[in-house]
């Protein structure tokens, strides 16, 4: 066993609603005796994609110690349920880096060259906005930070200058869906006292409507909190920051 990342289920909040168990694409959870549980801690990836669908917020990730992630085991179970479910599994896994051409292979934690080289202030997870349940326990009294996911790309010390005590959720205005985002921090206001929202945007025009769907989030909640925007360069400097009373 390592410490890694792994899902852990509040069984108080859980009603065993089975959203979850779609949103698992190894199959690692199921539902027994009325609750969701991790029935086998091998096939879990600890990477959250079930974490958006527990309308309760029952599902987080922790880091513990716990059996490797074995993704040959998973494809080789979804192989035996189906064909489309294994090759669709082998996509999501080449998109977070846990297989190469020609195989599969788990990824040590210890290979990650930022595990060596850098110290990771990211205290919450998931941090997609779409998958953050709104009464996740790591938002409550949070200092919010939203996130243009193109500035970690652009913005060289994101950890040490934004991270650093603030709660994170990262998303896109442009390719994302702005009513869901703005109905997504509508009901994040609403359920969970926040004590302040900075964004974090690019220079580029389609990165500015997160500032629009904020405010509309903000007056619907008709809540009242400091606001503060931080205007990226292309180049990765700081150009501008604005605090915006409501």
């Amino acid at each position: 066993m390592n410490k890694r990342s792994i899902i852990k289920i509040n069984e108080g909040k859980c009603d065993g609603c089975g959203q979850c168990i779609p949103g698992c694409p190894e199959g690692a959870l199921q539902i027994v005796d009325g609750k969701a549980r991790l029935v086998t801690e091998s096939f879990c990836d600890g990477l959250g994609a079930c974490l958006g669908h527990c309308p309760q917020g029952a599902l987080h990730v922790e880091e513990r110690d716990a059996e490797d992630y074995d993704a040959q085991a998973v494809l080789d179970h979804l192989e035996e349920q189906s064909p489309e479910l294994a090759q669709k599994h082998r996509e999501h896994l080449h998109a977070h880096g846990l297989a190469q051409p020609g195989g599969v292979q788990s990824r040590p934690a210890e290979s990650c060259p930022s595990k060596q080289v850098y110290s990771s202030t990211l205290t919450n997870w998931p941090v997609k906005l779409y998958l953050i349940p709104p009464a996740a326990e790591f938002l409550k009294n949070a200092d919010l930070l939203l996130v243009a996911d193109c500035v970690p790309f652009a913005y060289a010390n994101m950890h040490k200058d934004f991270f650093a005590g603030r709660t994170v959720a990262v998303g896109c205005p442009k390719f994302d869906d702005p009513e869901a985002y703005e109905e997504k921090i509508c009901n994040i206001l609403e359920s969970v006292n926040i004590n302040s929202i900075t964004i974090l945007y690019m220079e580029i025009t389609c990165c500015q409507g997160f500032i629009s769907i904020v405010n509309k989030a903000v007056k619907k909640s008709e809540t009242n909190i400091p606001l503060e925007t931080v205007l990226i360069s292309i180049e990765g400097e700081v150009m501008e920051r604005e605090v915006i009373c409501h």
